[in-house]
């Protein structure tokens, strides 16, 4: 016998895995023991009870007594009596008689004194004058004497005599560009005129004279089938109401109980546990606090304010302007409209400058329209001869039969199909041996190779598929 092997290694197509069990410590198939150092040193105690808590009950308790409608405002609040407030008088205003002391603070505390002229810093000025007359001559008088020089004579023509008339001069622009006649640039544009020519338009191409036309095969028709209508009448039945005829049975009842009515027409009488545990007691009503009704004051309302009776009106005088007084004089005489511009610059007639226009060469057409454009005068017509077709003519080629040998069915070879013999339950030729704590299972080879018989069996479940 050979080396057992486990599952994952015989599988050949790489599908079939072993089911892997959790990881054991221990795989000799001795008994496990679950002794750990926590487990060692504190061991367990029997019969111990855990703590009770001390936490009360989160239950709810209900007032078992009557419900009094006094609140603790009810209970402590006393009430007081609600006296009106006093109305306090203003005093009279009475003015003072007499006229108003403007003293101040600073009036009645500040003494004047008096105040002397500051004397100046600046020293005396020492005047140094003599009695008799100061004559003296300047160095520039002294040193400097005049010439006797002679008026130069300008070497310009003054050829300008002023006018006798007013702008009467010509500029220099007038002087200078005397006016010329416009002499038209001549166009060496070529004239437009149809040129024709006298040789007849030849129609003869390469194509023309090159092609050869064949003649066409006759097409080829296939002949139409006739429809021929079937002898035996149609059934109208389908595959589903040949086969499928239907089973007589009964029909299905329903599961769904019958509705009746539970209880009686009777009253009832008894006492329920509302009506035991809530018995109706009395309520006092709230009292009604009653607003107090609004008296009018009696008498008429004075509308007299401090300002209106102490107030004492003033006669006051308008201010008076602090601008100075113009001291212009007024002309009542007429006003001359008349200035030196007016009188030296009088206003002349202008004339508007012509525009200088080119003379049309061509002169306008008169008479009434002809209605002949270019085209028609000189279009001269051509008999049309039809392009003739050179596409070539479609004709089926006729080729010899389609050889369907290709390189795949010429050179290929069928090889045969092999099972994965992990796919059977116990695979053919191995013998089951044991299973390992990791969940591998391990066969052991009876004979070197899978026989041929084997090869064709269809498995009938599959052991392990990963």
């Amino acid at each position: 016998m050979k080396q057992p092997r486990c599952l994952c290694e015989i599988c050949i197509c790489g599908r079939h895995r072993c089911p892997h069990k959790p990881t054991k410590i221990y795989g000799n198939g001795q008994q496990l023991r679950f002794t750990t150092e926590y487990g060692e040193n504190y061991p367990v105690y029997s019969n111990v009870s855990p703590a009770r808590s001390l936490r009360p009950k989160q239950e709810y308790q209900g007032h078992r007594g009557r419900m009094e409608g006094i609140t603790t405002f009810k209970s402590d609040y006393l009430p007081y009596d609600i006296v009106q407030r006093p109305f306090r008088v203003p005093e009279e205003y009475k003015p003072k008689t007499g006229e108003m002391e403007l003293r101040t603070t600073y009036r009645k505390d500040y003494n004047t004194h008096k105040i002397q002229p500051v004397a100046l810093v600046r020293p005396l000025e020492r005047e140094h004058t003599t009695g008799g007359k100061f004559d003296t001559i300047p160095t520039y008088q002294d040193d400097y004497r005049l010439w006797t020089v002679q008026r130069r004579e300008p070497s310009k023509v003054d050829t300008y005599q002023p006018p006798t008339v007013k702008f009467g001069n010509s500029t220099t622009f007038q002087d200078d560009f005397a006016p010329k006649e416009l002499n038209p640039r001549p166009s060496f544009k070529p004239p437009c005129v149809a040129k024709l020519s006298d040789v007849p338009f030849e129609s003869a191409t390469s194509h023309r004279a090159s092609y050869i036309a064949h003649p066409l095969e006759p097409k080829f028709v296939r002949p139409k089938q006739e429809y021929k209508p079937s002898n035996q009448p149609f059934e109208g039945l389908t595959t589903h109401q040949k086969d499928f005829k239907g089973l007589p049975g009964q029909l299905a009842k329903s599961c769904k109980p019958e509705h009746t009515k539970v209880g009686s027409n009777a009253q009832f009488t008894g006492v329920t546990e509302f009506q035991e545990n809530f018995q109706p007691w009395l309520v006092s009503l709230p009292e009604v606090h009653k607003t107090r009704e609004y008296v009018p004051p009696s008498g008429n309302m004075d509308l007299n304010s401090t300002t209106h009776l102490d107030y004492v009106k003033h006669e006051s005088s308008p201010a008076v302007p602090i601008r100075p007084v113009s001291n212009q004089r007024r002309i009542n005489a007429p006003f001359q409209g008349t200035t030196t511009t007016k009188d030296d610059f009088k206003a002349w007639d202008i004339c508007q400058q012509e525009i200088t226009r080119k003379q049309q060469e061509i002169p306008k057409p008169t008479g009434k329209f002809d209605d002949l454009t270019t085209f028609k005068s000189h279009y001269i017509p051509h008999q049309i001869l039809p392009a003739q077709s050179f596409r070539p003519v479609h004709v089926v080629p006729r080729s010899a039969p389609f050889q369907d040998e290709t390189t795949y069915r010429t050179e290929y070879i069928p090889k045969k199909q092999s099972i994965c013999p992990a796919t059977y339950s116990s695979p053919p030729g191995y013998v089951y041996i044991n299973t390992d704590s990791h969940g591998h299972k391990f066969f052991c080879q009876l004979t070197p190779e899978l026989p041929e018989s084997n090869n064709n069996l269809i498995p009938k479940e599959v052991a392990v598929v990963s």
